[in-house]
């Protein structure tokens, strides 16, 4: 039986993540104060939206204490690739070449970003040419 991917987190949802992801373990008022330094959030909201997503699978929580503790339940990187897939299938009909056209075209990219990228795309083009 093959394992679903985690549900796409809504972006209160990836909020949270992220400051579980950055921080590790934390409180619902860790996690409540460190997004209430971004925008106004009562701390039954992020309580509430914590249960939501430990009912979704995309944290775990720690009963041991009086004081729970929320973990992410998914990695950044693959949470990432999901998110980033669906956005590129849904936006760009699935075509990595329009996203990065449509990303560099809009930005300004320094040089050293541009050197990163070739050299990405060098190690992308190696990869494929070992791999045949």
């Amino acid at each position: 039986m093959s394992k679903s991917p985690p549900p796409k987190p809504t972006e209160s949802e990836l909020e949270i993540l992220q400051v579980l992801w950055q921080h590790g373990p934390s409180t619902v008022r860790f996690v409540n104060d460190h997004l209430s330094q971004r925008r106004e959030i009562g701390y039954t909201t992020t309580l509430k939206l914590l249960q939501l997503m430990l009912d979704k699978g995309l944290v775990q929580r720690d009963d041991a204490t009086k004081t729970h503790v929320y973990q992410a339940a998914v990695r950044q990187e693959e949470t990432q690739g999901l998110l980033l897939d669906r956005f590129v299938e849904a936006t760009f009909g699935g075509s990595a070449l329009k996203l990065v056209m449509q990303a560099l075209g809009n930005r300004s990219t320094s040089r050293e970003e541009l050197d990163q990228i070739r050299t990405l795309l060098d190690e992308i083009e190696n990869d494929k040419g070992e791999a045949q």
